[in-house]
């Protein structure tokens, strides 16, 4: 065989199997024409027509207070609060207080050891006893001129000087004794029974927390609007509720290095919820516009013009451009484009489309 038999022959053997190869994807094309033109607009009206309404939540647009506020830092701070220590160097000999107990005002906490104090007063007192009767002696023989005035002023020194030696050591038997300077709570003591302490060492921390304190900074351009009286709002982490609070003081100039406002405000702690040093974020009211409309922050949609939402009505969805104002955390303010009883689609926005069909799952609550 020469070579250009052997070249038609594999050329007509490469046609052969690319024509097989074709043939299915042929009757394939085909078929599917013929399905598509027998029956290609019963198909496409069962899709159009299998496809439900968008499930949404809504929300229903009332008038409402529009309120800017801006938020701040700040730190929960005690009543009162003082580390328990003592006057003067000793040994610990009884402890009186249970950690993590409440103890009130005066409560005896800690005594230490006094017992050369005790002994030393013994000797004062017996000392007092002599110049009291040597003071009546010489007063008896002044008053008959048998001593002369320098000598019964002597006695009279050395009684008042024995006096004033029993009060300076019942001044310091009474620092023996550690006594609670106000009613608190006391925390966790860092001596035991037999230490020895010195006035430098922290026995423990008292704390009174009713009513709590709140210590933030406010930026200056906000200190016009905070002062004595003012009420705040503010929040702590662990604690669902908005508690309230007071402004009873604050700082007579701006801090020039931060350039800020130290302000302190006061809230009821009854039951101890609010615990020293826990954070919180104060919540200041800048401004307050009444009957404004709300909507949620997530109804809204941006585009080429600024805003829009999708109102639900007649249970189909129609696109509502508006005109936005105050924004807030949660909540946007509609300046123009709702009235109020307006259905806002809130979620489910992805899947509406103008005129899609809607079904509302459920009315959502600012």
């Amino acid at each position: 065989m020469t070579i250009r038999s052997r070249r038609f022959l594999i050329a007509g053997i490469a046609l052969a199997v690319l024509a097989a190869l074709a043939v299915p994807k042929l009757i394939t094309l085909f078929g599917s024409g013929a399905s598509r033109t027998s029956g290609g607009g019963g198909g496409e009206g069962a899709r159009k027509g299998a496809a439900g309404p968008v499930i949404v939540t809504a929300y229903v647009v009332r008038p409402s207070d529009a309120v800017d506020r801006v938020s701040i830092t700040g730190t929960i701070a005690p009543s009162e609060q003082v580390d328990i220590q003592s006057e003067i160097p000793g040994k610990i000999v009884r402890i009186y207080f249970r950690e993590g107990s409440v103890v009130s005002r005066g409560m005896l906490l800690v005594k230490i050891n006094d017992s050369e104090l005790q002994a030393q007063l013994q000797r004062a007192q017996a000392h007092k006893e002599l110049a009291d009767m040597k003071e009546a002696r010489q007063r008896t023989m002044r008053e008959k001129d048998a001593v002369s005035q320098a000598e019964y002023d002597e006695a009279l020194s050395d009684m008042k000087s024995a006096a004033a030696d029993i009060e300076l050591l019942k001044a310091q038997i009474a620092k023996t004794e550690i006594r609670a300077p106000f009613s608190g709570t006391i925390g966790l003591r860092s001596v035991s029974e037999g230490s020895y302490i010195s006035p430098t060492t922290r026995i423990a921390t008292l704390t009174n927390m009713s009513p709590a304190k709140i210590d933030f900074s406010v930026p200056e351009r906000y200190a016009r609007l905070v002062g004595t009286g003012s009420t705040i709002n503010f929040t702590v982490q662990g604690i669902t509720r908005t508690f309230t609070a007071h402004v009873y003081a604050t700082e007579p100039r701006i801090d020039q290095q931060t350039r800020t406002l130290d302000v302190r405000a006061t809230c009821p702690n009854p039951g101890s919820e609010l615990r020293a040093g826990a954070f919180a974020e104060v919540s200041l009211e800048l401004s307050r516009r009444p009957g404004a409309l709300m909507i949620p922050s997530e109804a809204v949609i941006p585009d080429a013009n600024g805003a829009k939402v999708f109102v639900a009505k007649d249970g189909a969805a129609q696109p509502r451009p508006i005109n936005l104002g105050l924004r807030t955390e949660r909540q946007v303010e509609v300046v123009k484009g709702l009235a109020d009883g307006d259905t806002v689609v809130a979620t489910g926005i992805l899947q509406v489309r103008p005129g899609s069909r809607l079904k509302i799952s459920s009315i959502q609550k600012l």
